[in-house]
Formats: structure tokens, C-alpha cells, sequence
């Protein structure tokens, strides 16, 4: 007995070992290069897999604040109510995830967004109200009128759907209607695997869709005192502070959330966009929202962070006396406008003519660009930008009204002798 022991310690046992590591030398790749043990525990058997197939999402998932919370893959990726499941390696995971998913932990800034014109009339605002239930039009009808029961847009239509599909969706789908039940994706701000509040607190993640003539405000706040600090300091910010702790030693800079989406100091943390904003800047003529004076309180308690009550108050004289002057310049070309309408000189069909071009440009392009320019800070697109360009446009469009009424009497006056 003593003998056979010695033997199988001696002899055997080695020769077991020596088969397994040239069995393990032969294993897939796949099989062998499993992750390390951190990122096993934080992504669980997801990752044995997606680090071969999809390695940078394991990354960016060990990185993120639901991985040091311990959230894991399924987690998030299991169907809710209102989805369709599939089979995929033993687990049951959803088709495609939603705002529905982030819900279940975060209703509260779910339900926010639902009030915010981010939702609903996002979508609305290319496709119209055709994809949304009843249900859906009048709760976002409640918060904003006839942003939702409208037409889809006229412009887009006529560029046609491959303008739509690679352009205005890739914006506009932040307030997409989902078969689940649920509107949006807030991945659109936070991404997929980051789920990162740094990211949606940096200014070129608003600038993937605020930016450009017709809303510039990634622009203008490059431009501002605002966009110049932040440009030079944000390396020492705390970008991700906690929502609920943030303080001005976190961001002594304000970005776009900071104004309006920030619980800055003990304020309130809100995902409706509209909660601070005090007057419709992206209409052609721009009125008092009907929350001006409790939207400019609780914009106003933000700047008090960093500018004095007097500053304040100017600022805002300033801004909305730009409002006022880009109302009057733009009634005058409206009127111009309607009166060609109403006197047959141009056809129903929107877009089919230059001058309908150069009033959409003017309001859409450089009235917007010159309000938000005043409320943002960004003196060289209130003129330049803006003022230059709504003169320039309204002096083109009372020449042109000048022809076409020239041409249309010329041509009555040529028709006149037939008529007799």
C-alpha cells in the first residue's frame, strides 16, 4: 500500500497535471481568457462573452456608477411590462430596452422628462401626433399646448425621408413613442453601458442636437463667459458629483445642466427641461410661457449662485428687450407674408417658393439665433448672427413681395384688353 501511494504521488499525479496544461494549451481562446475577477463579480457571465464580442461595453459598464452599486447586465436588460422577450444563452432578456427600463429605479426623473417638451413633443415636432395612443396626446397636451396635435413638419416632409431617417430622427427621437407603453430613451443623454451623469452634465452632450443655425446654443455657450471658464477649468471639476450633493465646489462653471436640470446647493433636481425657462424662444414670435414668473424665479435662484440680484435683473432686461425687437421686426415680415396670401400671390402649398425660404430662415434661423444668443450670453450671435441677418432678410422679402405684386400687375394689366 505504502509502494502504490508513493508511486501514484510520484508518477501519476505529475502525469495528470502534464495532460491538463497541454489540454488547457489547446482550449479556445474564449474559453480561456476569461475576465478578472472584479469584473466578473461586477458583470457576471455577461462578460464572458462580451469581452470577445463587444469588449468596449464591458469597459464601459465596469466604469459606471450601476456597476460600483452593483448592478448587474440583467438588471437592466430583463423585459418590463409591455415587452416582448427572447432567449439568449439561458437568459431571458428584453428585444430592445426603453425609458421603461430605467424606470424601475428612476420614475421620478422618468415621470419629470415625461412633463418636458424633451418627451412628446419632440417626436411631434417631425412625425406629428399619428404614433402616439390618446392617453400619451393628452397628458402632454396638458403641459404643452398644441406641441403635440400638430401637423407633422411641412419642411421635413418635403426633404424627404432619407433627410428624416439619418437626420431629424436622430435628434427628435429623445421623445420617440415606444410599443412598450413608454416614450424616449434616456440613453440618448446618458449613454447605453456609461450611464453616466458626467456625460450628461458635459456641453457637447446637449450639442449633439442644440447646435447648429436654427437652436445654436452649444455654439453660443462656447462663445459665453460661461463656455470660456469651462473650457479652461473643467479639468478640476467633479463632473460626476452626486445630483442630490452637487455643489458650486463641484461645478464653479455652470453647463446646460447646471441651469436647467441641476439640484445646485440644496435646489431641486429635475429632468423637465421647462422648468426654468420662462418664454417660448423657439417660436417665430415669442410670448410669455405660462409659467413665466415661477420659471424665471427658479432660473434666476441658479444665477444667484454666482451673479449678484442687480446683475440678474439686467440681464434679464436686456434679454427680453431682444425679444421684443425680434417680435417687431418679425410681425413685419409676417405681415408682408400674409398679405401675398391673402392676395393670391402665393400658392397653399408651403415651401414652394423662395420667399416662403427666406421668412423660415428668418425666424427659424436667426430670430431664434439672436433670443437665445441674448439669454445665453453669446453677444456675437444676438448681432452678427442674429440682428444683421433679420434686417438683411426683411429687406429681401419687401423687395421680393415688390415683384411678385409688380409681376401680378403687369400680367392683370396685359390681360385686361382680352377681357374686353
Amino acid at each position: 500500500m505504502a509502494f502504490r501511494s508513493v508511486f501514484i504521488a510520484v508518477v501519476i499525479a505529475p502525469g495528470l497535471l502534464v495532460a491538463a496544461l497541454i489540454v488547457n494549451r489547446f482550449r479556445p481562446a474564449v474559453e480561456g481568457q476569461q475576465p478578472s475577477a472584479p469584473l466578473a463579480r461586477a458583470v457576471g457571465k455577461c462578460a464572458e462573452c462580451h469581452r470577445q464580442e463587444t469588449s468596449a461595453v464591458v469597459h464601459q459598464f465596469e466604469s459606471s456608477q450601476h456597476a460600483a452599486k452593483g448592478i448587474t447586465c440583467l438588471d437592466c436588460h430583463h423585459p418590463v411590462n409591455g415587452q416582448p422577450g427572447m432567449d439568449h444563452r439561458g437568459f431571458v432578456i428584453a428585444k430592445h430596452l426603453t425609458a421603461a427600463n430605467c424606470a424601475e429605479c428612476h420614475k421620478t426623473q422618468y415621470d419629470q422628462y415625461l412633463r418636458s417638451r424633451h418627451a412628446a413633443p419632440a417626436w411631434a415636432a417631425v412625425s406629428g401626433p399619428s404614433d402616439f395612443s390618446p392617453e400619451q396626446i393628452a397628458a402632454a397636451e396638458k403641459f404643452h399646448p398644441a406641441a403635440v396635435k400638430r401637423a407633422a413638419n411641412a419642411l421635413a416632409q418635403h426633404e424627404g425621408p432619407a433627410a428624416i431617417t439619418k437626420g431629424c430622427v436622430k435628434c427628435h427621437e429623445v421623445g420617440r413613442p415606444n410599443p412598450d407603453g413608454s416614450i424616449g430613451s434616456c440613453t440618448s443623454c446618458h449613454a447605453r453601458h456609461s450611464s453616466s451623469v458626467e456625460l450628461a452634465r458635459t456641453p457637447e452632450t446637449c450639442g449633439q442636437c442644440h447646435m447648429g443655425p436654427d437652436h445654436s446654443q452649444v455654439e453660443i455657450y462656447h462663445e459665453s463667459k460661461h463656455g470660456v471658464l469651462f473650457n479652461a477649468q473643467h479639468s478640476h471639476f467633479n463632473l460626476g458629483a452626486d445630483p442630490k450633493k452637487l455643489t458650486t465646489a463641484d461645478m464653479p462653471v455652470p453647463t446646460c445642466s447646471t441651469c436647467h436640470m441641476s439640484g445646485l446647493e440644496g435646489m431641486n433636481v429635475t429632468h423637465d427641461t421647462t422648468e426654468r425657462l420662462s418664454m417660448y424662444l423657439f417660436a417665430d414670435i415669442t410670448d410669455k410661457r405660462p409659467n413665466y414668473a415661477q420659471g424665471q424665479v427658479n432660473m434666476k435662484e441658479i444665477c444667484l449662485k454666482c451673479h449678484t440680484q442687480p446683475a440678474i435683473e439686467t440681464f434679464y432686461h436686456e434679454a427680453e428687450h431682444v425679444v421684443e425687437s425680434t417680435n417687431a421686426i418679425i410681425t413685419e415680415a409676417g405681415t408682408i407674408m400674409k398679405g401675398l396670401q391673402a392676395d393670391g400671390l402665393l400658392t397653399p402649398k408651403p415651401f414652394d417658393e423662395p420667399i416662403e425660404y427666406e421668412y423660415f430662415d428668418m425666424w427659424h434661423y436667426y430670430g431664434r439665433t439672436a433670443k437665445h444668443g441674448a439669454f445665453m450670453g453669446g453677444a456675437d450671435f444676438v448681432q452678427w448672427h442674429g440682428f444683421y441677418e433679420l434686417v438683411h432678410k426683411l429687406s429681401s422679402i419687401k423687395h421680393h413681395a415688390e415683384d411678385l405684386r409688380a409681376a401680378a400687375a403687369q400680367k392683370s394689366a396685359k390681360s385686361a384688353p382680352a377681357a374686353k
